[in-house]
């Protein structure tokens, strides 16, 4: 099973562009993504600049509306996150209680739809969806 797990750091909705974590947090957070890693569990992660550097599309008119950040609105933001192929909720759950996280920031973990959880029509609907995700970079 799949599951996405999504940092969400408390304040990063309005961290200015260009704005870095400390060294000694990406290093706890190395030892954490190898331990991932060597546990065959990890496809991939990655970190995200702060919405202050990044743009929204809307299309609540019916005509795309971009608005660059920051987003007056965002509670929470996405600081980044990992690809995971676990046994099962529980293991991605324990799998996020070892991440060396701080106190202002939360784990959301998410399961990865399968093209086997659609049912047949949605199925047929996303034909080639499977040789879409081949091409991947990896």
């Amino acid at each position: 099973m799949r599951f996405m797990m999504l940092m969400i750091p408390a304040g990063y909705e309005t961290a200015a562009p260009g704005t870095m974590p400390a060294a000694e947090a990406v290093a706890a957070m190395m030892k954490y993504n190898n331990a991932l890693q060597e546990a065959g569990v990890l496809i991939t992660l990655d970190g995200l600049h702060p919405p202050s550097a990044g743009a929204r599309v809307s299309f609540a008119s019916g005509t795309p509306l971009v608005t660059d950040g920051p987003f007056a609105e965002a509670k929470e933001v996405l600081g980044g996150y990992w690809m995971i192929d676990v046994a099962s909720r529980d293991d991605a759950i324990e799998w996020a209680k070892r991440c060396p996280a701080g106190p202002n920031e939360v784990i959301e973990i998410r399961q990865v739809q399968e093209m086997a959880d659609f049912p047949e029509d949605v199925q047929q609907a996303a034909e080639g969806f499977e040789k879409l995700q081949a091409g991947q970079r990896g």
